[in-house]
């Protein structure tokens, strides 16, 4: 992968550029190349630079308050030197009430303060990808199951298909993950009771450290494959790298909850003949 040339700079009189440096420091540790402008630089000067430099992105810090002139006047004149291939940000003290007319006049995104810098230098990347026309991997189809452990499926299962009705699709035995399940058909979507095979199974410590309860929630996707393949050059923290055997003869994959909000969230693809059963 080529990389990613950005241009930070400052347009306007404000003097404060601090934000500005941490940004460009960021995005180098993000392994791009960065141009600082300096202060106090006219539109028609950043544009200028921009285009002598070749860049692929443009990121404006604004904290005088002149955004909604200054931001859209650099889109303007890209436009105006056939230079609108590049991407532009901007960032800095700025109204929530501004955000959606600054998009509206070509800033690909705003990013106030407090934003993660490596969100900042992921949205770059997957922007210039999406402008270069290259495939991004399809977001999950939907929630696939939701993962309950239990202590025993024989004790949980009459509360699930008595009280709440819903139908037993089957029962079978993971031996990847050494447990036993049942799927209920819940509308679109199935729970999944966990009983784990041995004292020292993942379910098991589950259940000793957490109690029963709501154990992952399982996401469908097209290409697990491809799908980890992006997490992991994202820098995402996955518990599997590559798919394995889960239930339903699935290809399963489990992302650690330090890259989810504390969520352990399972990547599932069905093999064409069993997807929607």
């Amino acid at each position: 992968m080529e990389t990613i040339r950005v241009l930070i700079a400052k347009p306007g009189l404000d003097g404060h550029d601090r934000g500005a440096l941490v940004i460009a420091q960021a995005l180098r540790d993000q392994g791009m190349e960065v141009i600082y402008t300096g202060l106090r630089q006219s539109p028609e000067q950043i544009v200028a630079s921009a285009i002598q430099e070749d860049v692929d992105c443009i990121g404006l810090s604004c904290l005088s308050g002149a955004h909604n002139e200054l931001f859209p006047e650099v889109v303007r004149l890209l436009q105006e030197q056939g230079a609108d291939d590049m991407l532009v940000i901007g960032g800095g003290v700025i109204p929530a009430e501004d955000i959606p007319y600054l998009e509206s006049q070509g800033i690909a995104r705003v990013f106030t303060p407090g934003t993660p810098t490596k969100d900042i230098a992921d949205f770059i990347r997957f922007a210039l990808k999406e402008r270069k026309g290259e495939q991004q991997v399809a977001p999950p189809k939907k929630i696939a199951h939701i993962g309950i452990a239990v202590k025993s499926i024989e004790e949980a299962l009459p509360f699930y298909q008595q009280q709440l009705g819903l139908p037993l699709e089957g029962i079978e035995t993971v031996e990847s993950e050494q447990v036993r399940v049942a799927f209920l058909k819940a509308g679109e979507t199935r729970l999944e009771l966990l009983e784990s095979l041995s004292p020292d199974g993942p379910i098991a410590k589950y259940i000793a450290n957490k109690g029963e309860g709501i154990h992952h929630l399982a996401l469908e996707v097209e290409d697990i494959e491809d799908r980890l393949k992006q997490l992991k050059e994202n820098g995402v923290q996955l518990i599997h790298e590559q798919p394995k055997e889960g239930a339903h003869a699935a290809q399963i994959a489990f992302l650690h909850p330090k890259a989810t909000g504390g969520v352990l969230l399972e990547l599932c693809q069905y093999a064409q003949e069993t997807e929607g059963d």
